[in-house]
């Protein structure tokens, strides 16, 4: 009877992490992204990204990928030199000197798609 019923958890749990989220946001198409996480990806426009350039709403570009890095303006080291960029390309201050090799494994956390073509 235990044995049955976390099966049948484990088969719910792993439902949950296995369907990805459709989240509705205007002006974006989703397409299956090529990274090996294989999450869905959205692609954003330049005009997308643009909307997002204020300490409380902000998005930036790196390597024609789009990353909404809101939740990090606050405890960034630099403190408002993030915003420089909000809503704009930011690869060359990222790839800056400034920047620890931890920041090129924390920034995947923040990507929420790619940049138009």
């Amino acid at each position: 009877m235990i044995a049955v019923l976390v099966l049948i958890l484990g088969i719910l749990l792993g439902a949950f992490i296995l369907i990805p989220q459709v989240h509705k946001s205007g002006g974006t198409k989703k397409v299956e992204s090529t990274a090996s996480n294989k999450k869905v990806s959205k692609i954003y426009s330049k005009a997308d990204v643009l909307e997002h350039n204020k300490k409380t709403d902000c998005w930036i570009i790196i390597k024609d990928k789009v990353y909404d890095v809101t939740s990090y303006v606050e405890e960034h080291p630099g403190g408002d030199a993030i915003l420089a960029h909000a809503g704009d390309d930011s690869t060359e201050g990222f790839y800056g000197p400034q920047h620890a090799t931890r920041v090129f494994d924390m920034i995947d956390d923040f990507f929420i798609g790619d940049l138009e073509r």
